[in-house]
Protein backbone atom coordinates (compact mmCIF):
# COMPACT_ATOMS: atom_id res chain seq x y z
CA UNK A 1 0.00 0.00 0.00
CA UNK A 2 0.85 3.28 -0.95
CA UNK A 3 0.10 6.55 0.49
CA UNK A 4 1.05 10.03 -1.01
CA UNK A 5 0.79 13.54 0.80
CA UNK A 6 -1.09 16.38 -1.94
CA UNK A 7 -0.95 18.82 1.13
CA UNK A 8 -4.25 19.73 3.91
CA UNK A 9 -6.49 16.25 3.95
CA UNK A 10 -5.61 15.31 0.46
CA UNK A 11 -4.16 11.93 -0.21
CA UNK A 12 -3.59 9.22 -2.51
CA UNK A 13 -3.63 5.46 -1.74
CA UNK A 14 -2.65 2.53 -4.16
CA UNK A 15 -3.84 -0.73 -2.98
CA UNK A 16 -2.54 -2.98 -5.72
CA UNK A 17 -3.56 -1.59 -9.22
CA UNK A 18 -6.08 0.85 -7.55
CA UNK A 19 -5.37 4.07 -6.78
CA UNK A 20 -7.61 5.77 -3.92
CA UNK A 21 -8.30 10.03 -3.81
CA UNK A 22 -9.01 11.33 -0.35
CA UNK A 23 -10.59 14.76 -0.15
CA UNK A 24 -9.03 16.25 -2.92
CA UNK A 25 -8.53 20.18 -2.08
CA UNK A 26 -5.11 20.87 -4.71
CA UNK A 27 -6.30 23.68 -6.96
CA UNK A 28 -6.78 26.34 -4.30
CA UNK A 29 -3.81 25.25 -1.79
CA UNK A 30 -0.93 27.52 -2.90
CA UNK A 31 1.54 25.03 -1.03
CA UNK A 32 0.35 22.26 -3.23
CA UNK A 33 0.61 24.53 -6.62
CA UNK A 34 3.47 22.11 -8.02
CA UNK A 35 0.49 19.11 -8.17
CA UNK A 36 -1.21 19.08 -11.56
CA UNK A 37 -4.99 17.66 -10.73
CA UNK A 38 -4.70 16.75 -14.53
CA UNK A 39 -2.47 13.91 -13.99
CA UNK A 40 -3.40 12.66 -10.84
CA UNK A 41 -4.63 8.64 -11.19
CA UNK A 42 -7.97 7.95 -9.32
CA UNK A 43 -10.46 4.60 -9.45
CA UNK A 44 -12.47 6.15 -6.32
CA UNK A 45 -12.69 9.36 -4.43
CA UNK A 46 -13.21 9.42 -0.66
CA UNK A 47 -15.03 12.19 0.79
CA UNK A 48 -15.21 12.98 4.53
CA UNK A 49 -17.48 15.70 4.27
CA UNK A 50 -18.77 18.27 2.41
CA UNK A 51 -16.32 21.15 3.35
CA UNK A 52 -14.90 23.07 0.15
CA UNK A 53 -11.07 22.60 1.45
CA UNK A 54 -11.97 19.10 0.99
CA UNK A 55 -14.12 18.66 -1.97
CA UNK A 56 -12.94 21.79 -4.43
CA UNK A 57 -11.68 19.25 -7.17
CA UNK A 58 -13.83 16.37 -6.50
CA UNK A 59 -15.67 16.93 -10.11
CA UNK A 60 -13.24 17.94 -11.89
CA UNK A 61 -11.31 14.85 -10.99
CA UNK A 62 -13.80 12.56 -11.03
CA UNK A 63 -15.10 13.40 -14.25
CA UNK A 64 -11.71 12.96 -16.16
CA UNK A 65 -11.38 9.31 -15.18
CA UNK A 66 -14.68 8.41 -13.86
CA UNK A 67 -13.73 7.80 -10.63
CA UNK A 68 -16.40 5.94 -8.33
CA UNK A 69 -17.54 8.62 -4.76
CA UNK A 70 -17.23 7.12 -1.67
CA UNK A 71 -18.44 9.17 1.20
CA UNK A 72 -22.21 9.40 3.83
CA UNK A 73 -25.66 10.02 1.47
CA UNK A 74 -25.76 13.32 1.44
CA UNK A 75 -22.23 13.81 -0.44
CA UNK A 76 -22.72 11.26 -2.92
CA UNK A 77 -26.44 12.45 -4.02
CA UNK A 78 -25.14 15.90 -4.48
CA UNK A 79 -22.28 14.49 -6.76
CA UNK A 80 -24.59 12.24 -8.35
CA UNK A 81 -27.01 14.94 -9.84
CA UNK A 82 -23.67 16.36 -10.77
CA UNK A 83 -23.70 12.54 -13.44
CA UNK A 84 -20.88 11.15 -11.04
CA UNK A 85 -21.28 7.43 -9.69
CA UNK A 86 -20.44 7.14 -6.44
CA UNK A 87 -21.18 4.30 -3.35
CA UNK A 88 -23.42 6.24 -0.05
CA UNK A 89 -22.68 4.88 2.95
CA UNK A 90 -23.50 5.71 6.75
CA UNK A 91 -21.83 5.40 10.21
CA UNK A 92 -20.90 1.80 11.23
CA UNK A 93 -21.34 0.47 7.65
CA UNK A 94 -18.44 -1.84 5.67
CA UNK A 95 -18.71 -2.68 2.16
CA UNK A 96 -16.16 -4.80 0.57
CA UNK A 97 -14.83 -3.36 -2.90
CA UNK A 98 -12.07 -4.88 -5.22
CA UNK A 99 -9.36 -3.05 -3.73
CA UNK A 100 -10.50 -4.02 0.31
CA UNK A 101 -13.17 -3.29 2.85
CA UNK A 102 -13.85 0.07 3.94
CA UNK A 103 -16.10 1.14 7.03
CA UNK A 104 -17.55 4.63 7.50
CA UNK A 105 -16.70 6.12 11.08
CA UNK A 106 -17.57 8.64 13.10
CA UNK A 107 -16.16 12.13 12.85
CA UNK A 108 -17.03 15.38 15.01
CA UNK A 109 -17.14 18.11 13.06
CA UNK A 110 -19.45 20.39 10.79
CA UNK A 111 -20.44 19.47 7.30
CA UNK A 112 -21.94 21.88 4.45
CA UNK A 113 -21.62 22.52 1.05
CA UNK A 114 -19.56 26.17 -0.10
CA UNK A 115 -23.31 27.18 -0.90
CA UNK A 116 -24.20 26.54 3.04
CA UNK A 117 -26.16 23.49 1.95
CA UNK A 118 -26.41 20.69 3.78
CA UNK A 119 -23.53 18.11 3.56
CA UNK A 120 -24.86 14.66 5.81
CA UNK A 121 -22.83 13.85 9.00
CA UNK A 122 -19.01 13.92 8.56
CA UNK A 123 -17.23 10.71 9.18
CA UNK A 124 -13.73 8.68 8.57
CA UNK A 125 -12.75 5.96 7.02
CA UNK A 126 -11.19 2.36 8.12
CA UNK A 127 -9.89 0.80 4.95
CA UNK A 128 -8.66 -2.39 4.67
CA UNK A 129 -6.45 -3.61 2.05
CA UNK A 130 -3.28 -5.41 0.97
CA UNK A 131 -3.34 -6.75 3.90
CA UNK A 132 -2.15 -3.50 5.61
CA UNK A 133 -5.26 -1.48 7.74
CA UNK A 134 -5.34 2.25 7.99
CA UNK A 135 -7.67 4.63 9.97
CA UNK A 136 -8.46 7.98 8.01
CA UNK A 137 -9.87 10.20 10.80
CA UNK A 138 -11.04 13.18 8.56
CA UNK A 139 -11.67 16.42 10.14
CA UNK A 140 -12.46 15.50 13.98
CA UNK A 141 -12.60 16.67 17.59
CA UNK A 142 -11.11 13.65 19.91
CA UNK A 143 -14.06 11.24 20.55
CA UNK A 144 -14.24 8.20 22.88
CA UNK A 145 -15.67 6.55 19.65
CA UNK A 146 -12.08 5.41 18.07
CA UNK A 147 -11.93 3.25 21.40
CA UNK A 148 -14.37 0.93 18.97
CA UNK A 149 -11.59 0.92 15.98
CA UNK A 150 -9.62 -1.46 17.63
CA UNK A 151 -12.50 -4.12 18.26
CA UNK A 152 -13.12 -4.58 14.47
CA UNK A 153 -9.43 -3.70 13.54
CA UNK A 154 -5.42 -3.66 14.21
CA UNK A 155 -4.28 -0.94 12.34
CA UNK A 156 -0.52 0.16 10.41
CA UNK A 157 -1.37 3.35 10.44
CA UNK A 158 -3.91 6.24 11.23
CA UNK A 159 -3.80 9.17 9.62
CA UNK A 160 -4.55 11.77 12.48
CA UNK A 161 -5.77 16.03 11.51
CA UNK A 162 -3.23 17.89 13.88
CA UNK A 163 -3.62 21.32 13.24
CA UNK A 164 -6.07 22.20 15.90
CA UNK A 165 -8.58 25.09 16.19
CA UNK A 166 -11.04 23.18 13.34
CA UNK A 167 -9.58 19.69 14.72
CA UNK A 168 -7.50 17.94 17.21
CA UNK A 169 -4.39 19.66 17.85
CA UNK A 170 -0.94 17.53 18.76
CA UNK A 171 -2.12 16.58 22.58
CA UNK A 172 -5.53 15.09 21.57
CA UNK A 173 -4.47 13.53 18.26
CA UNK A 174 -1.70 11.54 20.63
CA UNK A 175 -4.52 10.57 22.77
CA UNK A 176 -6.48 9.80 19.27
CA UNK A 177 -3.81 7.48 18.72
CA UNK A 178 -4.00 5.57 22.09
CA UNK A 179 -7.40 5.22 21.46
CA UNK A 180 -7.30 3.66 18.17
CA UNK A 181 -4.24 1.78 19.53
CA UNK A 182 -2.07 2.46 17.08
CA UNK A 183 1.45 4.35 17.21
CA UNK A 184 2.50 5.19 13.71
CA UNK A 185 0.78 8.54 13.09
CA UNK A 186 0.76 10.62 9.72
CA UNK A 187 -0.46 14.29 10.56
CA UNK A 188 -2.85 16.21 8.03
CA UNK A 189 -4.72 19.34 8.29
CA UNK A 190 -2.12 21.18 9.15
CA UNK A 191 -0.07 24.65 7.58
CA UNK A 192 -2.59 25.01 4.97
CA UNK A 193 -3.55 28.57 6.36
CA UNK A 194 -2.83 30.38 9.69
CA UNK A 195 -4.90 28.98 12.08
CA UNK A 196 -3.67 25.63 11.61
CA UNK A 197 -0.23 26.32 11.54
CA UNK A 198 2.06 23.72 13.30
CA UNK A 199 5.84 23.65 14.65
CA UNK A 200 7.11 20.75 13.18
CA UNK A 201 9.97 19.68 15.90
CA UNK A 202 7.86 20.07 19.12
CA UNK A 203 5.07 17.92 17.03
CA UNK A 204 7.47 15.22 16.16
CA UNK A 205 8.86 15.27 19.83
CA UNK A 206 5.51 15.16 21.68
CA UNK A 207 4.53 11.94 19.91
CA UNK A 208 7.99 10.61 20.21
CA UNK A 209 7.94 11.58 24.05
CA UNK A 210 4.54 9.34 23.81
CA UNK A 211 6.30 6.15 22.55
CA UNK A 212 4.72 7.07 19.26
CA UNK A 213 6.61 8.09 15.19
CA UNK A 214 4.85 11.09 13.85
CA UNK A 215 5.29 11.41 9.97
CA UNK A 216 4.75 14.90 8.48
CA UNK A 217 5.21 14.00 4.33
CA UNK A 218 6.44 17.13 2.31
CA UNK A 219 3.55 17.56 -0.80
CA UNK A 220 4.32 15.14 -3.55
CA UNK A 221 6.03 12.37 -0.67
CA UNK A 222 4.92 9.29 -0.02
CA UNK A 223 5.59 6.62 2.03
CA UNK A 224 4.52 2.41 1.69
CA UNK A 225 3.18 0.04 4.50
Amino acid sequence: MKITFYGHACLGIQIDDIHILVDPFISGNPKAEKIDIETLKADYILITHAHQDHILDVEAIAKRTDAVIISNFEIVTHFGNLGIEGHPMNHGGTWDFEFGSVKYVNAIHTSSFPDGSYGGQPGGFVIEGERKNIYIAGDTALTFDMKLIPLHTKLDLAILPIGDNFTMGINDAILASDFVECDKILGCHFDTFGYIEIDHEEAKRKFFESGKDLMLLEIGEHLEL
